[in-house]
């Protein structure tokens, strides 16, 4: 009974069948032994028809745990012998894409390693942190040589600090889908070419890229311009509005040195006014009222007009009102505006482009938030190939259903 109960638990169909369970409870271990029917004749793939069993060999599976005791599976596996004189190994279904584990064990590991560390996973699992790197590698690799990139158009850039240092990697994400396509090393005018290759090898072409969404880094600028010649650059306004508060704080830091009521109104001025508390509106309200006085006021007011100008829907509105809004910035005597206004007049097309294609990497600035605090509290973070795999986890939305029927994807 407790053979055919297990068998039917575990799917197992003709020929196989369970031969014998045995619990080791000093061990805290179940291990179920499975074999074949004598006589039996096993499809193998390539060669048609039914093949005789040429001999047999021991393989041992880690599948799901038995309530807590680890559970192992132990089959008997045939090799059978085809019509051009190969000797070949028959893979039972549940055999999993890594030596030694069940396509039902390679499942848990994979779902619990999208939300948490491969350090935790392992424990939780009782196997070591490369074994369990191992399975997530094996199947974002198979997961990645399957994408189909095809249907690609909008594509957005990102960089982010890969460990201390100037060590970094890059990210292209299906701007659309919001979600990791290509990750590699560095963040030079490369990192474009080898995306326009993997591209390629994924059923794709650079010129079916009609926007990208980069920041200001003349290496982006120059590989997208090589590398996607038909994609339209798009700097995000998100993007400009950042070099804008950099600018008011610096103005601040500057001015505070001789004007000490600028002390304590940093986040005031950097933050989005819906997102102050009562008290602090109205201590905005009334410091920009002393914007003839004071360089902080008039770069904050300079910000604000910004942000209302990259608002705008109609390109030409916005390209004349951000040409006006440059030319009064650079009469006046705030310095450090004076610098985003010459950015903007430099990166103009990119700028106004906004305006039509509304297409923003923000969503690539949560992923990199994600993906830092993940590597802050898991150790070996600091290899690529790690990051890579993690990268493709947390952001790639890989599609694992095809290559194991017990994942989502």
């Amino acid at each position: 009974m407790s053979n055919e109960l297990f068998a039917s638990a575990l799917g197992l169909v003709d020929p196989w069948y369970v031969k014998a369970v045995q619990f080791d409870v000093e061990k805290r271990m179940l291990t179920i032994s499975i074999d074949f029917t004598k006589g039996s004749r096993f499809p193998h793939k390539g060669a048609e028809g039914l093949h005789k069993v040429h001999d047999t060999e021991l393989k041992r599976y880690r599948h799901l745990n038995f309530f807590q005791h680890e559970c192992y599976l132990e089959v008997r596996t045939p090799r059978v012998k085809l019509p051009d004189g190969r000797v070949a190994t028959i893979i039972p279904d549940w055999a999993g894409k890594l030596s030694g584990f069940t396509l039902l064990f390679e499942a848990l590991v994979l779902t619990m390693c999208r939300k948490m560390p491969f350090s935790a996973v392992a424990q939780l699992v009782g196997e070591s942190w490369h074994r369990v790197h191992a399975i997530c590698k094996r199947y974002v690799d198979l997961a990645v040589d399957r994408l189909d990139l095809s249907a690609l158009a909008m594509v957005a850039f990102d960089e982010t600090s890969s460990r201390r240092g100037h060590n970094y990697l890059t990210f292209a994400a299906d701007a659309e889908a919001r979600k990791v396509v290509f990750v590699t090393k560095g963040k030079d005018a490369s990192t474009i070419a080898g995306f326009s290759q993997f591209l390629t090898e994924h059923k794709g072409e650079p010129d079916q890229i009609t926007n990208v969404s980069i920041d200001m880094s003349k290496a982006f600028i120059k590989g997208v311009t090589e590398h996607l010649p038909k994609a339209r650059i798009t700097f995000d306004k998100f993007h400009v509005i950042a070099h804008a508060s950099q600018a008011v704080d610096k103005t601040r830091r500057g001015e505070q040195k001789t004007d000490p009521s600028l002390k304590g109104l940093r986040w005031t001025l950097l933050k989005d006014r819906q997102r102050l508390t009562a008290s602090q509106k109205a201590d905005l309200d009334a410091f920009a009222a002393k914007v003839t006085t004071k360089r902080t006021a008039r770069a904050w007011q300079y910000r604000e007009q910004l942000r209302e100008i990259l608002d705008r829907k109609q390109i030409n509105v916005m390209s004349t009102m951000l040409k006006r809004w440059c030319t009064n910035v650079q009469r006046s005597k705030v310095d450090a505006m004076k610098k985003v206004a010459r950015m903007i007049l430099d990166h103009f097309d990119g700028v106004v482009a906004w305006a039509q294609t509304r297409q923003t990497n923000g969503f690539l600035e949560a992923i990199n938030g994600l993906f830092q605090a993940a590597k802050r509290k898991a150790r070996g973070y600091g290899n690529f190939d790690t990051m890579r795999i993690v990268a493709y986890l947390v952001a790639g939305n890989l599609d694992f259903s095809a290559i194991n029927p017990h994942t989502k994807a």
